[in-house]
């Protein structure tokens, strides 16, 4: 028993060391450009530069900003314009809590914008990483390309998902994920809200939010409606997993661009807002 709990307590102690080595880099630089530039300058003048787009709501609350991220070429992020630390926020799971995936995946139309064409929806899929497997302590929501290997893993696995969480009978990008299938609303978000979705389907998840990360991967479901898959990894060292769950994108889109030197690890870097970010530990 003791033994059990000394591994217990040393595991926890090296997550615990592993993300505080991920906020030697700014943690607080993705807010800083919200609050100190997008906002006030859309505020001040409707031009919300350096961001893509700021949606204020009423006030603070609710609103959102949309930016382009630095790593790959079309990758934004949906930024809260309230202070939301991450996933383990308790005001995500209030009734009141803003549609901040909703507003992400309509988001995509910026992505659209900068190529220059429609997107394949199937081609793309929302994140948001656990709070052990970010740079950041500001909510967001990565916006990108679903990696090609990942998308036909999915692709392979959802006839068997229903509304109900299961465990995935395959590890992605090396981790173990639980996934569940959900329908897409009339205007293309998902019909649920994952973060609900997430503390109600698995306890231990409601427990510890912030040992979870989340994305939301576009596809056509078994009965042939748009929809997602919801996927949730928790953050463990057994299997030196972070949760970062941004792993299942790949930046470059190489199925939109083709497969060429834009697939190099400097376009392909995760949460990477502020300084590059330690290896794993």
């Amino acid at each position: 028993m003791k033994t059990t709990l000394k591994i217990a307590t040393g595991l926890l102690a090296a997550l615990a060391l592993g993300y505080s080595a991920l906020l030697w880099a700014d943690s607080d630089a993705l807010w800083n450009i919200v609050s100190r530039q997008c906002l006030p300058n859309q505020q001040a003048s409707g031009q919300p530069a350096p961001c893509a787009a700021v949606e204020p709501g009423s006030g603070e609350a609710g609103g959102y900003a949309v930016l382009k991220d630095r790593n790959g070429w079309l990758q934004y992020l949906l930024i809260p314009t309230a202070r939301v630390s991450g996933i383990e926020s308790p005001e995500l799971l209030s009734e009141r809590a803003p549609d901040y995936w909703g507003a992400a995946w309509r988001a995509r139309g910026f992505l659209e914008q900068r190529y220059g064409r429609p997107i394949p929806r199937e081609l793309l899929s929302l994140t948001v990483n656990s709070q052990y497997g970010r740079t950041q302590n500001q909510l967001h929501i990565h916006i990108s390309c679903t990696d090609a290997t990942v998308r036909q893993q999915l692709e392979d696995l959802k006839d068997s998902l229903s509304e109900e969480w299961r465990e995935l009978p395959v590890e992605l990008q090396g981790h173990a994920y639980w996934a569940r299938a959900v329908a897409a609303k009339a205007d293309g978000g998902p019909e649920v809200d994952p973060f609900k979705a997430l503390a109600a389907g698995q306890p231990e998840a409601g427990l510890d939010m912030g040992r979870y990360g989340l994305a939301l991967v576009a596809t056509r479901l078994a009965d042939g409606r748009d929809g997602f898959i919801l996927l949730s990894s928790r953050a463990s060292l057994i299997g030196a997993n972070r949760a970062s769950v941004e792993e299942l994108q790949d930046h470059a889109c190489p199925a939109l661009r083709g497969a060429s030197a834009n697939g190099s690890d400097a376009l392909r870097r995760r949460d990477n807002h502020s300084q590059p970010a330690s290896p794993p530990v």
